[in-house]
């Protein structure tokens, strides 16, 4: 099944260079390219792609607004928001406005496929480096502010039932906000490898992307948190 993609950002070699990534999967399409909020909508309405991948810093707007207008006129486009920016504000505001996906601008090939991917199932995923922010925030709920500080230690404790030895070190390793390649380096094992774990962690633990991972095992009592 072919998925649909359409690219905005005001630098076009940049455009560019996400539309080369993107074109190594056979099943992505780029069906537009544009460079403000004016051209997502117009390509939105005229394309119907099932993927935006939007900036933020844009000219006549705001990426993230835009993505308010987008996904609310266009319910059945799915968008991603590209960002240098790794402020908890900004990754706050663009899941609010209804991104399923937030990337910063200096990640590698696989982790913009692997986000693309995980969107168009249905599911979300923030880029590594930003992946504590939403767990810390669901902290502080469950906490009521009573936690306070980073992720300074996190443990996670096996499920007798659930997860193997080294499906618990790379969740452990999700939780810190290493990506695939930082996990296969650490455990000295391949990619490829770190997928097929992350691939079975989400299997069992019934949700449908890293993100959700980590908060669940959180949630579930298999995160003991040091308070700084």
């Amino acid at each position: 099944m072919t998925t649909k993609i359409a690219i905005i950002d005001d630098h076009q070699l940049f455009r560019e260079g996400v539309k080369r990534i993107l074109e190594l999967k056979k099943t992505f399409k780029i069906v537009a390219e544009g460079k403000d909020v004016w051209d997502a909508l117009k390509i939105a309405s005229e394309h119907n792609p099932d993927v935006v991948i939007m900036d933020i810093n844009m000219p006549n707007g705001n990426g993230i607004e835009a993505t308010r207008e987008l996904v609310e006129k266009f319910p059945n486009t799915k968008v991603i928001i590209l960002s240098l920016h790794e402020d908890e504000n900004y990754v706050t505001h663009a899941l609010q406005t209804g991104a399923k996906g937030y990337l910063l601008k200096g990640m590698d090939a696989d982790t913009l496929i692997d986000a693309v991917q995980v969107v168009t199932k249905g599911g979300c995923y923030l880029h590594p480096k930003v992946t504590h922010i939403l767990v810390n925030q669901y902290r502080q709920l469950t906490a009521g502010q009573s936690v306070r500080g980073a992720f300074v230690h996190n443990e996670i404790r096996r499920s007798s039932h659930l997860l193997t030895n080294r499906e618990c070190q790379v969740l452990q390793m999700l939780a810190e906000g290493k990506s695939n390649r930082g996990i296969g380096e650490s455990l000295s094992i391949s990619e490829k490898t770190v997928k097929n774990h992350v691939s079975k962690i989400l299997e069992k633990m019934q949700v449908n992307d890293r993100t959700q991972a980590v908060v669940a095992a959180f949630k579930n009592g298999w995160v003991e948190i040091g308070l700084p």
